[in-house]
C-alpha cells in the first residue's frame, strides 16, 4: 500500500469524506457522521436514512484504479460491509465493486451500500462544477521522464540541473519547475540549505505510474503485432538479438525476473524504430491488440546504471512493476508484488 505521512492523509481524507457526506445529504437527504480510526480501515461512517441507521467501515482513496481492486477485495473480507470513499469512481469500477458486494460513495453523492439488512444504491448525481486545477510540472511528459530517473538513482538530486537535463533529455528550463512540483506535492525533503532528497517514494511511484500510463506511454507506442506462426513464441526470449538496446517489459520481463509468469503479452522497449529485416526475421505482422506491443525506449543505460545488465535485457524493475500493476490482472499483480519485494522495497521504503 502506498501512503503519505499520516497528517497529510488525515487532512486530505477528511476533506474528501465531508465533501461526499455534504453532497449525499444535498442530493438525497441522507445524513452522515464520520469517525476516524487509528487502526484498520480509515474510519466508520454512520448513515441516517429516513430513520434507518446504517454503519459501515470506510477506506478513502483519491481515485480507484483496476490494479487496486485486488487489495480492496482483501480488505473487504476483513471488514464487512466495507465502503470505499473516492473523489470519482469510473462506471466500470463501480460495476466491479457492486459485483464484489463492496460499497462505494463518491464526491457527487452517489452511493452503493450492500448492508446485511438493507441495500442502498443511488446513482446519477453529477459532480459539482469546479475550476480546472493547474497541472503539476512533475507529472507532465517531461516531468515523468525526470521523476523516473530520480526514482532510479537516489543521489540524482545532488547533480547540477544542467547535468540532470543532459541525462534525462529534458530541457534545462523544465528541471527547476519539475523539482518545484515535487516539493509542492510533498515529495521533497530539505536536508539543509543545499541538499534535498526524495521522500514518500512509494506514494510518488504510485502517482508516477498512473500518470505514465495515461500521459507518456501512449506517445511511446510504436505498434502492435503478432507472430505469423505460433512457433516463434517459444523463442520470444531472443527477440533482442540484433536489436541493440532493446529490452523486455511487462509480462515477459516478469517471466525473466521471477520465473513466475508465462506472458500473454510480449512488451518490448526499443531505442530505435525496428527495421524491416528484423521484423521479417521474427515473422511479425501488424495487428491492433496483438500479443506483441512495441514501445520507444525513453531512458538510457546511463539513467539505469544501478540495474542495467546486458545478459538480462529487461527494463528497470520499477517500470516492469508499473506495467504489471496497471494491467489490473491478478496474476500480473502477483508477479508485480514479487518484483517489488525483490528489487524495489529496499529503495522505496
Amino acid at each position: 500500500m502506498f501512503t503519505l505521512p499520516e497528517q497529510y492523509n488525515i487532512m486530505n481524507n477528511n476533506a474528501l469524506i465531508y465533501k461526499a457526506m455534504f453532497r449525499l445529504k444535498e442530493t438525497t437527504g441522507i445524513t452522515a457522521d464520520y469517525q476516524a480510526n487509528k487502526k484498520g480501515p480509515d474510519g466508520e461512517l454512520f448513515l441516517d436514512w429516513n430513520g434507518t441507521k446504517l454503519q459501515t467501515p470506510i477506506q478513502v482513496k483519491k481515485e480507484i484504479r483496476a490494479y487496486q481492486l485486488e487489495a480492496i477485495g482483501q480488505l473487504a473480507v476483513q471488514y464487512h460491509p466495507l465502503t470505499i470513499v473516492a473523489e470519482n469512481i469510473f462506471p466500470e469500477i463501480k460495476k466491479t465493486l457492486r459485483e464484489k458486494k463492496i460499497g462505494y460513495l463518491d464526491a457527487a453523492g452517489n452511493i452503493f451500500l450492500p448492508h446485511p439488512r438493507h441495500l442502498l444504491w443511488i446513482d446519477g448525481n453529477k459532480p459539482a462544477q469546479k475550476e480546472k486545477p493547474v497541472g503539476n510540472r512533475a507529472f507532465t511528459k517531461a516531468g515523468l521522464r525526470t521523476v523516473f530517473y530520480l526514482l532510479l538513482n537516489k543521489d540524482a538530486l545532488d547533480l547540477p540541473h544542467r547535468e540532470l537535463a543532459r541525462i534525462t533529455g529534458v530541457a534545462l528550463g523544465n528541471i527547476t519547475n519539475i523539482i518545484a512540483g515535487l516539493k509542492d506535492a510533498g515529495f521533497i525533503l530539505q536536508l539543509d540549505q543545499k541538499r534535498i532528497r526524495l521522500q514518500n517514494k512509494k506514494a510518488l511511484l504510485e502517482r508516477w505510474m498512473v500518470a505514465y500510463h495515461e500521459k507518456l506511454k501512449p506517445d511511446l507506442h510504436i505498434g502492435d503485432y503478432k507472430f505469423w506462426t505460433d512457433e516463434k513464441f517459444a523463442t520470444r526470449h531472443n527477440m533482442h538479438d540484433n536489436a541493440p538496446g532493446m529490452v523486455y517489459g511487462g509480462e515477459t520481463a516478469a517471466e525473466i525476473l521471477t520465473q513466475y509468469l508465462t506472458p500473454g503479452i510480449i512488451t518490448l522497449y526499443t531505442p530505435e524504430r525496428l527495421n524491416g529485416e528484423w521484423m521479417s526475421h521474427w515473422g511479425l505482422v501488424p495487428a491492433p491488440g496483438g500479443e506483441i506491443r512495441i514501445y520507444k525506449k525513453f531512458w538510457t543505460e546511463e539513467q539505469d546504471k544501478n540495474y542495467h545488465d546486458p545478459k538480462q535485457p529487461v527494463a528497470p524493475p520499477l517500470l516492469v512493476y508499473a506495467d504489471l500493476m496497471m494491467t489490473g490482472d491478478p496474476r500480473c499483480i502477483e508477479a508485480a508484488n514479487l518484483i517489488y519485494e525483490q528489487y524495489l522495497r529496499g529503495e522505496l521504503e
